[in-house]
């Protein structure tokens, strides 16, 4: 099929176009017209701190923030220890959502944008149009089930003793969502400093270091221009997460 015509606007786009995995959940007959229908607000973000409250405003009663483009780093804090959250294409966030409720436990939420990011502001309007297509819900709501069963996974890999045992799992299990196989390897393309993994991993940036030595040193990850080089088979540990790890439905 080929691409709709260009937007005129400056901020706004095809969102079934940019996100192709959303058009496949259509009826084939129907896909022409809800690509035109389905249009959303977009939103740049430059890379950096990103305090989204302004943008979760807009949102309003409608679904939320698709990222169309880009790498997000959710980072939550409670007594000084951090815990994060990678997010990518495909996400759906709603930023600011119960976070104006007093928790039992002091908490701290910051965003760091780790490339330039494009949202689709699927607001009330957008979310309008989505309702013509049932299907687009089902296939949304999936989505948020999905990053659930990454975050449970993740917690996962954090239980485990060893640091770089917790690295080896979570670039193999990112390498799920976006690695590329090659002919030396998978490669994952993502480019992140030794601080966002230890948020990633729940340990400090010193052990972190020494341990992603240890992994480059046995030839098992190598980190490249084109981003991180997974060499073998991903560890057996990340095999049985995964298996006790069931979505939530």
């Amino acid at each position: 099929m080929p691409p709709p015509p260009a937007f005129t606007a400056r901020n706004a786009c095809y969102v079934l176009h940019e996100d192709p995995d959303l058009a496949e959940a259509i009826d084939p007959a129907l896909t022409p017209r809800a690509v035109q229908e389905c249009v959303a607000a977009t939103i740049r973000v430059p890379r950096g701190s990103w305090d989204p409250y302004e943008i979760s405003v807009r949102i309003g009663g409608g679904i939320g923030l698709l990222v169309l483009h880009g790498r997000l780093l959710r980072r939550v804090g409670v007594d000084g220890r951090f815990g994060a959250e990678l997010l990518g294409e495909g996400d759906l966030l709603r930023p600011g959502q119960g976070e104006d409720a007093i928790p039992a436990l002091s908490q701290i939420t910051r965003w760091r944008v780790l490339e330039p990011t494009c949202l689709a502001l699927l607001d009330d309007e957008a979310a309008r149009r989505f309702a013509a297509y049932p299907q687009l819900t089902g296939r949304l709501v999936a989505r948020a089930l999905e990053r659930s069963r990454h975050l449970s996974v993740n917690m996962a890999i954090i239980h485990q003793a060893r640091v770089t045992v917790r690295l080896h799992m979570l670039f193999w299990h990112l390498a799920d969502r976006w690695g590329r196989v090659g002919s030396d390897g998978v490669v994952v393309p993502l480019h992140l400093t030794h601080s966002v993994l230890a948020d990633l991993v729940a340990a400090r940036r010193p052990t972190v270091s020494t341990s992603l030595a240890d992994l480059v040193r046995q030839g098992l990850v190598l980190n490249q221009s084109r981003g991180w080089l997974l060499t073998g088979e991903p560890p057996g540990e990340l095999l049985e997460v995964q298996d006790v790890v069931v979505p939530v439905s």
